[in-house]
C-alpha cells in the first residue's frame, strides 16, 4: 500500500492543508485514512484533505512525501483525479464508513 501527501501549504479555515492521495484505488487510500482516524467528511473527490497538525503522523504511518505537483501527476496517471464541476456518478467517490 502507498499513500502519497503534499506539504501543507495550502491555506483554509484559518490553517494549513495536505493532499492525501493514493494511485491505486479509492479503497487503499479510504483505509489508510481510517487507520489515521482521518474523518470520512475530510474526503474531497479524489483526496483528503489533513491539518498540517496530522502531517508528520500521516508520514510515520507510511505515507511518501511528494510535492503537489507529483500528487496531481499521480492522480492523472492512475486514472483517479476527479477535478471539480464533473457530475460524480461513480459511487466510490462518496465514502461513508462502514460498521463491522
Amino acid at each position: 500500500m502507498t499513500v502519497y501527501i503534499d506539504p501543507p501549504t495550502w491555506p483554509g479555515h484559518g490553517r494549513m492543508w495536505s493532499h492525501l492521495v493514493s494511485d491505486v484505488s479509492y479503497e487503499e487510500l479510504h483505509l489508510f485514512a481510517a487507520a489515521l482516524g482521518v474523518p470520512p467528511r475530510a474526503f474531497e473527490r479524489d483526496h483528503y484533505d489533513l491539518p498540517s497538525h496530522r502531517y508528520a503522523d500521516a508520514v510515520t504511518a507510511g505515507a511518501v512525501e511528494v510535492s503537489s505537483r507529483e500528487v496531481v501527476r499521480l492522480l492523472h496517471v492512475s486514472g483517479l483525479r476527479r477535478p471539480k464541476g464533473r457530475a460524480q456518478t461513480d459511487p466510490s467517490w462518496s465514502w461513508v464508513p462502514r460498521s463491522s
